[in-house]
């Protein structure tokens, strides 16, 4: 008699399926330099902290083995991997190790995206609050987007000032359509 056995799975901290910036990332760190990938991580975690760093992905241009696109798809899931996990508050290290793993990122490079958000290295877990965001367009895309809360306070204001002077010219007789 056979009896099923139940697998568990777990879903991990990136959802279902990977980013697709992410699994392009996957395949182009497997055989790049241990300092390589750091340089491109520090950059990146600068720039999760806040920090403009236009300077420092040119400097990693021109100083990288590496093409702009293969540069641009690399700091692309690398941030995704960063910023999704802060988003977590509750992910653990092991979890978030874990995963890594299955996503086949080299070990010598997994230990440097442990480091930043767990280790010596930690980048800050109490970022600036933001909004997320989503948007839906007439031409069925949806786009998903971060904003500081001061850009959305200062969104919301602006939304009902418009609304506000919207209704006062309505209420102008001169605008008023008369049959």
């Amino acid at each position: 008699m056979a009896m099923a056995v139940a697998v568990e799975q777990r879903i991990s901290f990136l959802g279902l399926k990977p980013p697709r910036e992410v699994e392009v990332m996957v395949g182009l760190v497997r055989d790049m330099d241990a300092s390589c990938f750091c340089s491109i991580l520090d950059v990146v975690a600068a720039s999760l902290e806040g920090r403009d760093c236009s300077r420092d992905v040119q400097a990693l241009a021109s100083s990288l083995p590496l093409s702009r696109e293969h540069l641009s798809h690399v700091i692309s899931g690398t941030y995704t991997i960063l910023q999704t996990a802060l988003r977590l508050s509750t992910l653990k290290q092991e979890m978030f190790k874990d995963d890594l793993q299955h996503l086949r990122i080299p070990e010598k490079h997994l230990a440097e995206f442990v480091n930043v958000l767990y280790g010596k290295n930690v980048l800050a877990r109490a970022l600036r609050p933001s909004v997320l965001m989503q948007v839906s367009l007439t031409d069925g895309f949806t786009h998903q987007f971060e904003v500081p809360v001061s850009k959305f306070q200062e969104l919301r204001y602006n939304v009902a000032q418009l609304l506000k002077e919207m209704s006062d010219l309505e209420k102008r007789s001169i605008l008023r359509i008369q049959d």
